[in-house]
């Protein structure tokens, strides 16, 4: 599978969708009958319309999870699979059932090894959390245990599962995805060989309780980031780069955490490799690497199913001069970039660096994003105009080398946080580099800011890092607290602009649809 022009999307399954989905689950399920028929499908879609969850590239289908509503006391304790099926293979769907129950779970094997089954179950979570259920059963089958029936009983092979002695694929993968198997089930399939017959009765207990909504219809409102505070050091190969790399995407990932942000210009020790005595051409040199780590970057967050703020890196224009570029790498396959909008003295006096000409929000499945890089922080105009795009996130990837430089960035940061009603994450690289030009020294403390009311931390920061060390830092960031600040907060800085004596004028600029401003000029009166 190539994952160039991979775009994800998940969504409710429509009967329109059943000959795909029929091609899938004969594909997977040969061997215990194939596909539900199309009225099966078309019924538990007109019953339970949400529990029915697919996900697709572009028009194709490549994993689907099929979910039936049903009482807890019932299906909590020993039964069949026939069980939930009634006359003519109509799963039998109850209206009014505290639990979920998980029918199938089903991806293409060609799109296996990116966590789609993980997501979907997300997904199932999220469904059972909003309608205030109390649970997600399910009947897991054990398909590898006629390897070992020989020698061991279906229960030592559930324990060897658990000590991760022995891997299954569907318990296994139900164990990593929080489930506790509550019993063994005996003749829950028996036409399942490859189990014996056998099955685990699954649960997962839903402790949170929200407001009975479509999830998957709707943006996030609870949002974690993590922010990597990135130390510069010699790096052999591009390969140690990304490795380090994925090294941090993998450990955000796994506290569940919605983006992941680098620094600016965190692979810029790759200069090394190169003869340094000519800056400009080593900077072009570094340069030349940025399509790789853009292709491997999207694949990470792909794979591991956060949304990554790739720090920043030098590219080549089609003009042919040289920008800092940040890239937002989405979760579901998508890329989009920010251009560093005011270069610093230093890049303009030793690299060549340009200025780009767009700004813009981002859309993301976890609230509207800006990105503003390092020296970008510091012009007020800038996060002003993403805030009336109604931003709820800045990440401000930075590179400063001294402390001083490092406050001018900090201060400017919490100021917008306060005046725009907005989340801002800054994040920084430390470490000393001697043998690389212009890397002999770096200064970060990162931190996530928040407005300052009641709402927020007592001194608007919600997490720092300690100077200087290599570390993560998290954040869990509470979007709906925005809305309240903007419009019912002890100051309301939005609202109470006196436009009536100053406004901020856009000079041939324009907002294009996704909340982009493109042009050349700007004015403030």
């Amino acid at each position: 599978m190539s994952l160039d022009d991979l775009l994800l999307n998940l969504r409710n399954l429509e009967s329109e969708d059943y000959p795909q989905l029929k091609t899938l689950m004969d594909s997977i399920y040969d061997d215990i009958g194939g596909a539900w028929s199309k009225s099966t499908i078309d019924k538990l879609i007109d019953e339970f319309p949400d529990g029915q969850i697919l996900i697709e590239d572009d028009d194709r289908i490549v994993g689907v999870a099929l979910t039936a509503r049903v009482d807890y006391d019932e299906f909590s304790n020993p039964h069949k699979y026939d069980d939930l099926i009634g006359h003519r293979e109509i799963i039998l769907n109850a209206a009014d059932g505290d639990a979920l129950y998980g029918l199938d779970v089903l991806i293409n094997p060609a799109y296996r090894g990116h966590r789609l089954g993980r997501r979907l179950y997300e997904a199932r979570k999220d469904l059972c959390r909003s309608m205030n259920l109390r649970a997600i059963l399910a009947g897991g089958r054990i398909p590898n245990y006629h390897l070992h029936a020989d020698v061991m009983s279906p229960s030592a092979y559930l324990d060897a599962v658990a000590r991760k002695e022995i891997h299954d694929p569907i318990l296994s993968f139900q164990l990593a995805n929080d489930f506790l198997v509550k019993r063994l089930l005996r003749k829950y399939l028996p036409e399942d060989e490859k189990s014996q017959g056998y099955a685990t009765l699954l649960e997962w207990n839903n402790i949170l309780y929200e407001p009975a909504e479509r999830i998957i219809e709707n943006r996030k409102t609870q949002v974690r980031v993590g922010a990597v505070q990135w130390q510069m050091r010699e790096f052999a190969s591009v390969e140690s780069v990304l490795q380090q790399v994925e090294y941090f995407v993998d450990a955000v990932a796994d506290y569940q955490s919605d983006f992941v942000v680098f620094p600016e210009l965190f692979n810029t020790p790759l200069m090394g490799l190169t003869d340094q005595s000519d800056q400009i051409q080593a900077i072009h040199f570094l340069a030349g690497f940025t399509e790789r780590f853009k292709t491997e970057i999207s694949r990470m967050a792909v794979s591991y199913n956060i949304n990554i703020i790739a720090g920043s890196m030098m590219e080549v224009g089609e003009d042919g001069r040289l920008y800092n570029v940040s890239y937002l790498c989405h979760r579901d396959g998508g890329t989009e970039r920010q251009s560093k909008l005011h270069i610093t003295p230093q890049e303009r006096r030793d690299w060549v660096v340009e200025g780009g000409d767009e700004l813009q929000v981002f859309d993301t499945d976890a609230g509207r994003v800006g990105i503003l890089i390092c020296y970008d922080v510091e012009f007020p105009e800038l996060p002003r105009l993403l805030a009336e795009q109604d931003m709820d996130v800045l990440f401000v990837p930075f590179w400063t080398d001294t402390k001083n430089s490092y406050l001018r960035v900090r201060h400017c940061a919490q100021a917008r946080a306060i005046e725009n009603e907005c989340y801002v994450v800054l994040c920084g690289s430390v470490g000393n580099v001697p043998s690389i030009e212009n890397l002999d020294i770096q200064y970060a403390q990162s931190s996530v800011f928040s407005p300052s009311d009641f709402a927020f931390p007592h001194d608007a920061v919600m997490s720092e890092s300690t100077p200087n060390t290599e570390m993560v830092i998290f954040s869990d960031l509470d979007l709906t607290r925005l809305k309240v600040v903007r419009s019912e907060g002890s100051v309301t800085n939005l609202k109470d602009r006196r436009k009536d004596l100053f406004d901020l004028r856009l000079r041939d600029w324009s907002w294009k649809s996704g909340g982009r401003l493109t042009g050349n000029r700007q004015d403030e009166s």
